[in-house]
C-alpha cells in the first residue's frame, strides 16, 4: 500500500516558470503609472504572497494607497491577457505529471495567484492531469494559512497523512507545516537553497523526477 496518494503543488516557481510574464506586467502597471521599473531579480523576491503583496513590493514607498489600488488594478488587467507571453512549464514537469497520473496518483495546484489566472493556466496546461485548482480569492485565505490546502484535499478526497506538498518557497514551506503535510522543497524555482534550508525544509530535490522515487 502507498504511504502517499496525492500530491499538492504550487504553481509559480514550482510547476510553471511565469516569472518574466510576472515581470512584464508588474513593469507595465508601473510605467503606466509613472513609477520606475524593477529588475526581475526584485520581482523573482517579491512574489509568493499573491499579487496584492507583489504590488505592494514593487511601488515605490511614497505610493499612495491609491495610486496602489490604480497599479494592483492595472497589473491584474494586464496579466490576465499577458500570462501566457513568455510562461511554460519547468523540464521534466509534463513527464512527471503523466507518470504520476498514470500510477493513480490525486493531484492539485494550490497558489496565492488569483483564482481566475490559477484556474486558466491550469486549463491550458495541466488540465488532463491536474482536476483541483485552486488560487487566491475573497472566500479563502490565502497561503501559508492552511485553507487552500485543506479545500484540495477535501475536492480530492483525500487525507492530509498521505499527502505530499510541493513547492519553491518559504511560503510553501510555511504552508505545508501550517497543514500537516510532509513538504518536499524544489530547487528550480524563484528562492535559493539557503532560504529553503533557513526555513526549515523538509526535503529538498533538484529535478522533477526524483520525486517519484520519494512518492515510491
Amino acid at each position: 500500500m502507498k504511504k502517499y496518494d496525492t500530491i499538492i503543488f504550487d504553481l509559480d516557481g514550482t510547476l510553471l516558470n511565469t516569472l518574466d510574464d510576472l515581470a512584464d506586467s508588474v513593469n507595465y502597471a508601473l510605467k503606466l503609472n509613472n513609477f520606475p521599473c524593477r529588475k526581475i531579480d526584485e520581482v523573482r523576491c517579491f512574489v509568493g504572497n499573491g499579487v496584492g503583496r507583489l504590488m505592494k513590493l514593487s511601488v515605490p514607498d511614497e505610493c499612495s494607497n491609491e495610486q496602489y489600488e490604480k497599479c494592483l488594478l492595472d497589473f491584474r488587467t494586464h496579466y490576465s491577457a499577458n500570462m501566457q507571453n513568455k510562461t511554460c512549464a519547468y523540464d521534466g514537469i509534463m513527464e512527471l505529471l503523466k507518470k504520476l497520473y498514470n500510477k493513480n496518483y490525486k493531484m492539485a495546484i494550490v497558489s496565492n495567484k488569483f483564482d481566475e489566472a490559477v484556474k486558466a493556466l491550469n486549463k491550458v496546461y495541466f488540465q488532463e492531469y491536474v482536476k483541483v485548482a485552486i488560487g487566491e480569492s475573497e472566500n479563502i485565505s490565502k497561503k501559508p494559512a492552511p485553507d487552500t490546502v485543506f479545500k484540495a484535499l477535501k475536492e480530492l478526497g483525500s487525507k492530509a497523512e498521505s499527502a505530499l506538498y510541493v513547492g519553491d518557497s518559504e511560503v510553501d514551506i510555511m504552508t505545508a507545516k501550517n497543514s500537516s503535510v510532509k513538504c518536499i522543497s524544489v530547487t528550480w524555482g524563484f528562492r535559493d537553497m539557503d532560504t529553503l534550508k533557513q526555513y526549515g525544509a523538509d526535503l529538498i530535490i533538484y529535478a522533477p523526477n526524483e520525486l517519484l522515487s520519494i512518492v515510491e
